[in-house]
């Protein structure tokens, strides 16, 4: 797939500016410490490198990685030489890391986006170290929030089918868990970010990488 088949998803000049910022406080409560991560933290879907450069930014060892040219040279410009143009659907890191295991994975708003999240998945655990973390969020999918949708008329706006290169994939927590587990993860936590309790924006959910 060439780069041109790819969405630009709107990416400003500023690794700075991220339309999800609120899952920040959730996400960062899942990590490990920056010293307990030795081997770093890779971001896939890095978008514009804004969650990678905040990670950067507080002492982790981070890299990221995204199809979009754009993002990835907009990420550069903050932190020159961490973030690389990868495609998951190959299954292989950039040369430039391509021999390297990490102790954290993140995802965040991607996997809804793809025509086959088992690739991003495939590619996270081959690029972790053996117990290592993956967290990964998208969407959040529940049935209080499933009627919320209806009654209010919502729900054309939510599946964003007017929207090209938008969601594709809906998860409830019980999807992504089984999804997670056939690809070689065992679930360790679980958290809603933004909005209300069981109205949530986005879900996240933290997985160990299991042994081959």
């Amino acid at each position: 797939m060439t780069e041109t088949s790819y969405r630009d998803y709107g990416y400003t000049d500023s690794a700075q500016t991220w339309s999800h910022a609120y899952l920040w406080n959730v996400v960062s409560t899942l990590l490990p410490a920056a010293d307990q991560c030795p081997h770093g933290v890779i971001d896939l879907g890095c978008g514009n490198g804004a969650m990678a450069g905040r990670l950067l930014d507080l002492g982790y060892k981070a890299n990221g990685v995204d199809a979009s040219a754009t993002g990835i040279a907009i990420a550069n410009q903050q932190h020159p030489g961490q973030f690389h143009v990868a495609d998951f659907s190959v299954g292989r890191l950039p040369l430039a890391i391509a021999d390297h295991r990490f102790d954290v994975a993140l995802s965040t708003e991607v996997i809804e986006h793809l025509y086959d999240p088992r690739a991003l998945l495939k590619m996270a655990r081959s690029v972790l170290q053996p117990g290592g973390l993956l967290v990964v969020t998208t969407p959040f999918h529940g049935y209080f929030k499933n009627l919320a949708l209806a009654a209010t008329g919502k729900l054309d706006g939510h599946f964003t089918v007017l929207w090209d290169g938008g969601h594709i994939k809906f998860f409830s927590r019980r999807t992504l868990t089984i999804l997670l587990e056939q690809e070689g993860f065992q679930v360790v936590a679980f958290r809603g970010a933004g909005r209300w309790p069981y109205l949530w924006k986005s879900m996240v959910l933290a997985a160990r990488r299991q042994p081959d």
